[in-house]
């Protein structure tokens, strides 16, 4: 450390992140402009760490780098971005329950398929081809009777 500042790279070890990472959201406004060492060094002040985790933590629930860097530059100057922040979550719950929803779908398909693949595999004589993957032409999202039709020898 120098003085009360961190260089980038015990920055960087300290959050978890690479100096590029570090860079990167300077860059995009997450972290501030850093000071300069007279050797060319950039110096964070020890809340960069916080600052850094936030980010991380941001984009583990969705958020952009440009979501997180508008809130924290609103936040920087003064503002309030919390309906902000609660709106984009709440359309970040919305996509994920969706995207839950449709896994959802897939896994009920690729039980059907594995169940009707087993049945079928067991009726093709040995070192015969089953062309199990032709089945696979329509979407998961298509109903259980369209799903029969496919998987028909």
């Amino acid at each position: 450390m120098s003085g009360n500042h961190l260089r980038s790279g015990e920055l960087a070890r300290l959050a978890g992140v690479s100096p590029d990472t570090l860079r990167h959201y300077e860059r995009l406004g997450i972290l501030p402009v850093s000071e300069r060492t007279s050797g060319g060094y950039r110096l964070f002040p020890p809340s960069s760490i916080e600052r850094v985790h936030l980010a991380q933590r941001a984009l583990q629930l969705g958020f952009s780098l440009s979501e997180i860097a508008e809130i924290l530059r609103t936040r920087d100057n003064g503002g309030v971005p919390c309906h902000r922040v609660l709106n984009l979550t709440e359309k970040k719950l919305q996509s994920l329950n969706q995207q839950i929803a449709e896994l959802r779908r897939t896994q009920a398909y690729m039980r059907k398929l594995v169940r009707a693949w087993k049945g079928k595999l067991k009726q093709t004589p040995p070192g015969s081809r089953a062309m199990l993957l032709h089945s696979l032409e329509d979407t998961p999202r298509k109903n259980s009777t369209n799903l029969k039709r496919r998987l028909r020898p």
